[in-house]
């Protein structure tokens, strides 16, 4: 064990993340549970076919985890971003998740996503510079049943 060393890396090379997920899918089925992750987009066009908004998340167990929203600084404030996030929940709606989560700073949008009905799990204050304290929020799903994140038997 002394004899380990640590690199930082932008980014693994293919055969360890092979490696990484091979293991991680071994350890998580020897719990019954499925990791379920795929990484998704849903992108906004206007009539004319141009990209004026995307959502980047991705699924992971029985959640959906929100990475990134972004609606054109042109078309802010028309109700797009209100769009792709109830686009995201009508996908999702019905198929078994547990909850949509995101994390968002205080110099975001915080109140958007209240707006958008999402539920406050937590605030993590940045004491040195108070735009960046994250506020963690979270929306249910109402599925009588849950199927992701489950190995099926």
């Amino acid at each position: 064990m002394n004899n380990c060393t640590i690199e930082f890396v932008d980014k693994v090379s293919e055969d360890v993340e092979e490696k990484m997920r091979k293991d991680l899918e071994k350890f998580e089925s020897s719990h019954g549970i499925a990791i379920n992750y795929k990484e998704f987009a849903l992108v906004l066009k206007d009539e004319k076919g141009s990209v004026i908004g995307v959502l980047q998340a991705f699924t992971a167990f029985a959640e959906i985890y929100v990475n990134d929203i972004w609606v054109d600084g042109s078309c802010r404030g028309q109700g797009y971003g209100r769009k792709m996030m109830q686009a995201l929940e009508d996908h999702f709606k019905g198929n078994g998740y547990n909850n949509i989560n995101l994390v968002t700073s205080a110099f975001q949008a915080p109140e958007f996503y209240s707006k958008c009905g999402y539920t406050i799990e937590f605030v993590r204050k940045n004491r040195k510079n108070p735009k960046l304290t994250k506020t963690f929020f979270i929306k249910y799903f109402d599925d009588e049943e849950q199927t992701q994140g489950v190995l099926k038997k």
